[in-house]
């Protein structure tokens, strides 16, 4: 049996989808979901044109359709698959593999990029099964991006050879000018970058110990890690986000910041959140700002995760009155019981300060932040424009902005990010 063999037998949706057998020197599979997406070989493109890695490379593109799909979008669907095949048939030397799975008449319900993800990577670990190797890479990609040049050297470079490492968040950056979006679509874009880069920045200046991005076309993890995590999940919107807080408690998650993925800024509206949706927020009932959280709420949490040392050595009886204690915003969130009966359990569950902030984080993880920054920032505090508080939070930790321009905001982010 091989390393992956339950988890094949019992987490999979479908048996083996690519008949072909890997090449012995696979160690990188890059999965991309497809769902109307008439444009899809300029990943191709660009992908061919990255540096040959030192190993073998795949490329398997999940071409799926929900059973409601509009009539367009199947037509564009049978378009992607034309344009594969033909892409393919022009680079018969391409170094990497590539491989289409046509899921576009299947009755299984809930399609949608999570499953998609999920049918694409199951794959690559039954590949990486069949070969035995544990270590091999998953790369999750966008129909819609396009990568630096140095991509797959450096997964392999900082990745592929890395024992130590299970899952990354890979640097991303979307394009910010040219003539393919209209100027508000850019500025809009921008706007929404900041935003993740302010959320990433505040939880580095909260002290959370796990910031990462969560954004799905920026994700690699190994074929052991991903099974023991307990593969994708099939949510058809933040899947990207569920899946890295799956990844995060068992150790290894690094960022890569020395290579690039390039994402559309596109408007889009087939999920409720993310960057197409948001974009068409700001360009539609937005008026062109974006509201983003207020940095008071990042400064509680600086607070709440100073107060660590304290919870570890309260005794049993003082917990309940460290509630009071608390910073505002986080009494109102947390109610005084969830706070007793969790941290009582945590203290009787561990017996170092190190194990006692690792389980602590692992209940107060990213997933509970978002809620808690979005309970107060629906009542206690008042969102602002994303360029108003990330200017706040750089004069927070000490660095200087002369300028009030989004373009410039985030340039200055990008470039505290890469240097980290």
């Amino acid at each position: 049996m091989g390393f992956a063999s339950t988890y094949l037998e019992t987490s999979t949706l479908f048996p083996e989808l690519i008949k072909e057998a890997p090449d012995e020197e696979t160690n990188i599979i890059a999965v991309v979901p497809a769902f109307d997406e008439p444009d899809l070989t300029k990943l191709l493109d660009s992908l061919s044109l990255c540096y040959k890695p030192e190993c073998k490379a795949e490329v398997i593109i999940v071409v799926n359709s929900p059973l409601d799909a509009n009539p367009e979008s199947r037509e564009n669907n049978k378009k992607s698959i034309s344009d594969i095949e033909a892409w393919e048939k022009r680079n018969p030397d391409s170094f990497f593999r590539l491989f289409i799975i046509d899921k576009t008449n299947c009755p299984v319900k809930g399609w949608g990029v999570g499953l998609a993800r999920k049918t694409g990577m199951d794959e690559a670990v039954r590949r990486f099964n069949n070969l035995n190797n544990p270590e091999g890479v998953i790369l999750n990609l966008d129909a819609d991006c396009i990568v630096a040049e140095n991509y797959l050297t450096a997964i392999f470079s900082e990745f592929v050879l890395r024992k130590d490492r299970s899952a990354c968040s890979i640097y991303f950056e979307h394009p910010l000018s040219g003539d393919e979006f209209h100027e508000n679509i850019y500025c809009s874009i921008a706007q929404y970058e900041l935003h993740l880069r302010y959320f990433y920045q505040g939880l580095r200046f909260s002290g959370f110990p796990f910031a990462y991005h969560t954004i799905g076309s920026a994700i690699a993890v190994k074929a052991l890690p991903y099974i023991k995590a307990g593969g994708m999940n099939r949510r058809q919107a933040g899947e990207d986000f569920y899946f890295v807080q799956k990844l995060l408690p068992a150790g290894g998650y690094f960022n890569l910041n020395t290579t690039a993925v390039y994402p559309s800024p596109r408007v889009s509206f087939r999920v409720p959140f993310g960057t197409g949706a948001t974009v068409s927020r700001i360009l539609g009932k937005n008026k062109g700002i974006l509201p983003s959280y207020n940095i008071e709420s990042f400064k509680e949490l600086f607070s709440f995760f100073k107060m660590i040392y304290e919870f570890y050595y309260s005794k049993p009886d003082e917990v309940p009155e460290l509630h009071a204690s608390l910073p505002n915003g986080i009494q109102h969130y947390l109610s005084r019981e969830e706070w007793i009966s969790k941290v009582l359990e945590i203290k009787a569950n561990t017996s170092s300060l190190q194990s006692f902030k690792k389980r602590f984080f692992t209940w107060f993880n990213m997933f509970k932040i978002v809620k808690y920054l979005n309970c107060t920032n629906d009542g206690i505090y008042e969102k602002k424009p994303v360029t108003e508080s990330s200017l706040e939070l750089l004069n927070v930790i000490g660095i200087s902005c002369e300028s009030n321009d989004p373009f410039d905001i985030l340039l200055l982010y990008r470039n505290l990010e890469k240097s980290c």
